[in-house]
């Protein structure tokens, strides 16, 4: 009994169970129905408002488009009237250009036939000139009796006359012309580079004298049967001239290296006291070795004061040689410094290499350093050392043609030609003997006689200045100016000058009558 108790109770209990379940899945199923139809109203209705709100934004995006279409269409519109007016503007120029094109084929037209008859007429008026011509030629020959040979000769004749005198009017006005611009040019250019550079120069001598401290002296320079003087000129390669005058010892070369070295040899004889063979070969060895060195520092100092390095030693030395070398009494190391510093300034003022117009300048002289051992000029000999070791084309140039024996290539050459000739013409710089001096005024002379047409001519100012006394009968004052010209290209061609010379030419004419 209980145990059909409890089954019944647990069949309630289930049944039960089940219908709750179903109750509540029937009221759930219900109450989510319910919220589905919810959910499905408010998608319809938001769906409809989506739409509602794309056909707005489609009705704008449509409004928007017509209006940007229709901005488009008047922009176009426009263009399309701006081109027309263009093509409007155009076809008016265009037919404007045609109507001128017409114009002038019409005036081309009238200018051919205009220039054909002128063609015409003057073919026919040089027909008759022709006629004319011929007709006077023959008239001619009949009245003056000449030939055409003859006419032709005294008309080419009278043509060389009045040539002559428009060549000299020629010359003179392009002179004139020239002479203002280049002289004062140059004037100022070698007047700022002589004002710039002034150096003091002295002229050496032959003999150097060496001090004595007593006649004594001079008895043991002389030695037993004269041993020593006989040595002592024998290794120096000087003479040594001992006379009655008082407490002086003369030494005479012409090698001035070779003379300083024999002065500074005896100088220190003289202060050891100890004069014999072997003490004098010791000595001049000394010597001659501290004069190497000597000959190496002036060219070493020489270099420095004119501010050029990297040379060759050879070359160097070769400048310190310079220093006991003169030509004209002139100390030739000094004169090759100057020529230096001038041809630097000149470069310089007008624009050139300073640096490399003082290298020119410095070596152009080099070869007066061992002109006696070798043969040719010092230019030559010069250039072909500088070649040797190395110097540029223009440095070796200038070394060959500074006294204008070759053909000019560069305008270093023609600086340090320039500067070589102020340098060497400078008062005091050089002296010569009264006779080359006579002669050179005689030859001055006789160059200018040579020349037809002149009178008189006196050479001045040392040679510096010829004046010229033409015939005034003879000559015009455009013959005049060509003497002048002659006369000069003439010095340049056979003469040999430092500098320049002036030539002036004076023609004159006098009339005199006497009252009676």
């Amino acid at each position: 009994m209980d145990v059909w108790q409890i089954l019944i109770s647990i069949v309630g209990s289930a049944v039960l169970t089940f219908l709750a379940v179903r109750l509540l899945d029937r009221l759930r199923r219900r109450d989510a129905e319910a919220e589905a139809q919810s959910i499905i109203q408010k998608a319809e209705e938001e769906a409809e408002t989506r739409r509602r709100e794309a056909e707005l934004q489609v009705k704008e995006m449509i409004l928007q488009e017509k209006a940007e279409a229709e901005k488009e269409l008047r922009r176009l519109r426009k263009e399309l009237h701006e081109r027309e007016r263009m093509l409007d503007k155009r076809q008016d120029a265009l037919e404007q250009q045609a109507e001128q094109l017409r114009k002038q084929e019409k005036i081309v037209e009238s200018t051919q036939r205009k220039l054909t008859e002128r063609i015409q007429e003057a073919n026919r008026r040089k027909e008759e000139l022709t006629k004319l011509l011929d007709l006077q030629r023959q008239t001619l020959h009949e009245i003056s009796g000449l030939s055409k040979e003859e006419a032709t000769k005294r008309l080419l004749d009278m043509l060389e006359s009045q040539m002559q005198q428009e060549v000299g009017a020629l010359i003179v006005r392009h002179e004139k012309r020239l002479a203002e611009v280049c002289e004062q040019k140059s004037r100022e250019i070698l007047l700022t580079a002589m004002q710039r550079y002034a150096a003091a120069h002295t002229a050496e001598s032959t003999t150097s004298t060496v001090d004595i401290p007593n006649d004594e002296m001079k008895g043991r320079i002389i030695g037993r049967e004269g041993r020593n003087i006989r040595t002592f000129e024998k290794l120096t390669g000087v003479d040594v001239i001992i006379d009655d005058t008082p407490g002086v010892v003369i030494v005479s070369a012409f090698d001035t290296i070779r003379r300083e070295i024999a002065r500074i040899a005896l100088t220190k004889l003289i202060a050891d006291g100890r004069i014999h063979p072997s003490r004098i070969e010791e000595i001049v060895a000394a010597t001659r070795q501290e004069m190497e060195q000597h000959i190496q520092q002036l060219g070493q100092e020489a270099c420095q004061e004119v501010n050029i390095h990297d040379l060759h030693e050879r070359i160097v030395n070769l400048l310190g040689r310079l220093q006991f070398r003169t030509s004209y009494s002139q100390n030739v190391l000094q004169h090759s410094i100057e020529v230096a510093f001038l041809a630097g300034m000149m470069a310089d003022e007008i624009g050139l290499d300073g640096a490399l117009a003082r290298r020119c300048g410095l070596l152009h002289d080099i070869g007066k350093a061992v002109d006696h051992e070798m043969e040719g000029g010092h230019p030559k000999i010069g250039a072909d050392l500088l070649r040797r070791y190395g110097e540029p084309p223009e440095v070796v140039h200038a070394a060959a043609g500074h006294h204008e024996d070759l053909r000019i290539e560069n305008p270093y050459t023609v600086l340090v030609s320039a500067a070589d000739a102020c340098s060497a013409s400078r008062p005091g710089a050089r002296r010569e003997t009264l006779e080359r001096y006579i002669k050179r005024m005689e030859e001055l002379e006789s160059i200018a006689h040579s020349i037809p047409g002149v009178d008189h001519a006196y050479a001045i100012q040392a040679g510096r200045e010829i004046r010229v006394l033409v015939n005034a009968r003879e000559t015009t004052d455009e013959t005049a100016a060509k003497i002048c010209r002659d006369i000069a290209k003439t010095f340049e061609q056979k003469l040999t000058y430092p500098g320049e010379i002036k030539v002036t030419v004076i023609r004159e004419t006098r009339h005199m009558e006497v009252a009676k």
